[in-house]
């Protein structure tokens, strides 16, 4: 055998281990990197607000803190209207759970439970029991964040439920 044959065998040797091994480095970096973008158990966990609605009476409101922002919950009272898009129904009963921040310029409105309207005193933007904007500069409605029922009156905010895709949450 002559040289020249061996060193095309030895480099043809060395190229095939090269590219094997950065083969095998890249997709050791594609795992290590996409292990680094997925959320710690605990901190997916923090994302989670579990609340329990059972106990609360007609025009009861309830505020609890989701992802750092408040979400505003108000069993909603027979004289109230219905919004068949928007209402959260738990046991035959109609519920708002919004997070109370206007969509104007992001102040916090204040529920007026003699008028039944949420109160936004920056700009005199009013949102109804549903938290529908119906006067001044809101744009939108109030948002609402996506939840799940669990175990017939517990509310689990960060997680999508049936229930949850079945409204208007714009």
């Amino acid at each position: 055998m002559d040289i020249s044959a061996e060193r095309r065998g030895f480099v043809r040797g060395a190229g095939t281990a090269l590219g094997v091994t950065a083969a095998v480095g890249g997709i050791v970096a594609l795992y290590g990197m996409k292990r680094s973008w997925d959320p710690l158990p605990g901190v997916a966990a923090a994302g989670l607000t579990e609340v329990d609605v059972a106990g609360m009476k007609p025009g009861d409101t309830r505020r609890v803190v989701y992802r750092g922002k408040p979400v505003f919950i108000l069993r909603k009272s027979h004289d109230m209207p219905d919004d068949d898009k928007r209402d959260v129904i738990i046991d035959g009963d109609r519920y708002t759970v919004i997070i109370l921040i206007c969509t104007h310029l992001g102040c916090i409105p204040n529920w007026e439970p003699d008028k039944e309207i949420f109160l936004c005193a920056c700009h005199g933007g009013k949102y109804n029991s549903s938290g529908i904007n119906i006067f001044g500069p809101p744009p939108k409605p109030m948002v609402i964040p996506e939840f799940r029922l669990d175990g017939g009156t517990k509310l689990t905010l960060g997680k999508t439920g049936p229930e949850y895709k079945k409204l208007s949450v714009g």
